[in-house]
């Protein structure tokens, strides 16, 4: 397997195919680099090089118990970036990845990245604060929290059979194959990892973030993502950004890489191409 090691020691996995300019692809929580086959297949396709890796404590990178935060796993990628020697890449980050590449891209990207795209992403904050009264009550948090403690298993069973692909919604078209494979990559990583990254999607504040980066940046949610809601996210995020593009997709669940990756990917395609 393909790793590198960190300065903290912890060996993170990536898989890097291809040729032409880079794409690097972030997943969501609690998965791994395998969320994004759909994506890499089709632009290893189309003439990119295509690299995705696990995030630490995830998939098939070292489960430490340290370090399951924004800015370490943002330092991650920028340790993986530069042992790749990435230049002109395009980073795409799903739902908790696209607060990692909000991190990435402001505090480490410079002079490396061409654009970025957050999709269906956790950005700006996803809890409800003061400054953020829209925003998901700590209670919902908490209330994963204990269900990932008192049974993994079983939640990361329940999550992608019902809200995180819209399967609940009348007329889904079920997959019980996707959600096999949602459980396969959820259950390869740590607990603790798991169970520590929830703080880490919720409660950071990419604000200052996406004030930051001045790339261009493809904001894509659906409108019916039951895990990161739309209004308190993607519209926020691109009135953010600088250089931002919303698209919204009408009736979209939250993994619509996997329900929709045929209008996802055309659309990244013609983002990355412009």
């Amino acid at each position: 397997m393909a790793t590198i090691t960190t300065k903290d020691g912890t060996e993170i996995f990536y898989k890097d195919w291809g040729t032409g300019q880079p794409i690097v692809f972030h997943h969501g929580w609690p998965l791994s680099a395998d969320d994004w086959d759909a994506q890499m297949l089709f632009f290893l396709d189309k003439g990119f090089r295509v690299i995705a890796h696990d995030r630490r404590g995830h998939g098939r990178s070292t489960q430490v118990w340290t370090g399951h935060d924004m800015d370490t796993y943002a330092a991650d990628v920028a340790e993986l970036a530069a042992a790749l020697d990435l230049r002109d890449a395009v980073h795409v980050g799903h739902s908790t990845g696209g607060g990692e590449v909000a991190r990435y891209v402001a505090g480490h990207g410079k002079g490396r990245v061409a654009k970025a795209v957050l999709i269906g992403a956790v950005p700006p904050i996803m809890v409800k604060t003061e400054n953020n009264p829209g925003g998901l009550p700590i209670d919902v948090f908490d209330g994963f929290r204990s269900a990932l403690a008192a049974n993994r298993a079983q939640f990361f069973l329940d999550v992608p059979s019902g809200p995180f692909y819209g399967f609940n919604r009348p007329g889904a078209q079920v997959s019980q194959g996707v959600i096999e494979n949602w459980w396969r990559q959820g259950m390869m990583g740590s607990a603790k990892a798991h169970y520590d990254c929830i703080k880490a999607f919720s409660e950071t504040d990419f604000t200052d973030d996406l004030k930051t980066i001045d790339v261009p940046v493809l904001v894509m949610h659906g409108d019916d993502d039951q895990v990161v809601p739309y209004e308190d996210s993607a519209p926020l995020s691109a009135n953010l950004l600088k250089n931002a593009t919303l698209k919204t997709y009408k009736g979209y669940p939250h993994g619509m890489c996997t329900t929709h990756a045929d209008v996802i990917n055309a659309d990244l395609l013609a983002f990355i191409r412009d």
